[in-house]
């Protein structure tokens, strides 16, 4: 017992929850946009659900892979085209499906606010179905937690030190949604931003499930986008809209 709770173990369990919060902005900002879905007086209660479950799921998830992750790796299906070859496995399937979701979610929600028809159905749709919403923010969760279990198991293998990280990670992330999905209810015009910063997102976990797959396509094979590339895609973004809000500003002082 004395050597599970060792310095070593509570310094990996720092280095853990700060992986955590890293890897965890872009679903940070999935929450965020998805629970706006929901009537304003339950968008709280969305995000603290969907998030608590996807923390247990999580945690069930990481004891899943120490103990079948080989089941993950290895190849369930490939193909060899002259244009196109790919090995998948159940890891790179499961990255593959949630960045072709998050792409999906991000286009549809752009096509609404270019809809004016939808503005009149504003409410109706976002009373849609508030436990398909908690189901979509826990599936996008799980998904995007498995960059973060399988980062967490190549530092340690401890599990109350994993488990711990995930936990206090996703505290922290009830916490956050709340002040991001507020941000965005007082600055409705960086809501387009977000989503797009959401199509990038999917962009990125498509590339990442291509390479997990060793696709080829006309001989190029498919590498994933770093993390560095992600966030500079990101402040790109944002200072492009800065300086877009403050110049339409000025022409419409003229």
């Amino acid at each position: 017992m004395e050597g599970l709770f060792t310095l070593d173990n509570f310094i990996t369990l720092a280095m853990l929850t700060l992986l955590q919060a890293v890897l965890g902005l872009d679903n940070l900002l999935y929450i965020s946009l998805e629970s706006k879905r929901a009537p304003e007086d339950q968008q709280k209660r969305v995000r603290t659900l969907g998030i608590g479950l996807a923390i247990v799921l999580r945690i069930i998830l990481l004891f899943v892979l120490i103990r079948v992750i080989a089941y993950f790796q290895d190849p369930i299906f490939g193909f060899e085209f002259s244009a196109a070859e790919g090995h998948f496995n159940l890891h790179s399937i499961i990255v593959l499906l949630g960045g072709i979701f998050i792409m999906y979610t991000a286009v549809k929600e752009i096509w609404h606010m270019l809809n004016l028809e939808e503005i009149h159905e504003g409410e109706e749709t976002k009373v849609k179905s508030i436990n398909m919403i908690i189901t979509s923010i826990v599936v996008m969760n799980l998904v995007f937690s498995f960059d973060s279990i399988l980062s967490a198991m190549a530092l340690t293998d401890v599990f109350w030190v994993m488990a711990t990280a995930i936990i206090i990670g996703g505290v922290l992330m009830i916490y956050l949604a709340g002040k991001v999905s507020e941000f965005l209810k007082k600055n409705r015009m960086y809501e387009v931003l977000g989503l797009f910063i959401l199509f990038i997102v999917g962009i990125m976990l498509l590339s990442e499930g291509g390479h997990l797959a060793h696709l080829t396509l006309f001989g190029n094979e498919v590498t994933p986008m770093s993390k560095t590339t992600f966030y500079f895609v990101i402040v790109v973004l944002v200072v492009i809209d800065i300086v877009q809000s403050k110049y339409q500003k000025k022409l419409s002082r003229k």
